[in-house]
């Protein structure tokens, strides 16, 4: 066609400033059992992990419904690398808006014993940092294998 142009549209990835945390937002964020698993695998690690990363029970697009909700909640920071995303939490700024939340929601979800996050966030410590919470995973699964045997 002559005269069209290429335009690359490059998607704004938005996050809210510290001031703009909401604890309605991150307490609803951290409702759901999906999102608190993510967020449990992100405390135990440092360093930034793409959404494909975490074994999560969800399809794709619902694996990224739930990235969005926390990087709008404002406990995720996200940044475009190639086409995927990088992702790591915002532990300092959730720190300095609500002090001692998220210590105390980790607490309680390992404290629960039962649920998908607080088995990740117990084998993402066991594996150490140099992993990634995939690795986490597949070494929780591999204990629990060898206590069976």
């Amino acid at each position: 066609m002559k005269g069209a142009m290429s335009i690359q549209a490059t998607e704004q990835i938005v996050h809210p400033t510290v001031e703009e945390l909401e604890l309605g937002a991150v307490l609803h964020a951290l409702s759901d059992p999906v999102r608190l698993q993510i967020v449990a695998e992100l405390a135990c690690r440092e360093g930034e992990y793409t959404c494909g990363s975490f074994a999560l029970p969800v399809t794709k697009s619902t694996c990224t419904h739930h990235f969005k909700v926390l990087r709008e909640a404002g406990l995720i920071h996200q940044r475009p690398q190639g086409t995927t995303r990088l992702n790591r939490l915002r532990r300092e700024d959730l720190e300095v808006r609500f002090p001692g939340l998220l210590a105390t929601i980790l607490t309680a979800v390992e404290a629960a014993g039962h649920t998908e996050a607080a088995e990740a966030a117990r084998a993402a410590k066991a594996v150490g940092a140099d992993k990634g919470p995939v690795a986490a995973e597949r070494e929780l699964k591999a204990s629990a294998a060898r206590a069976v045997a």
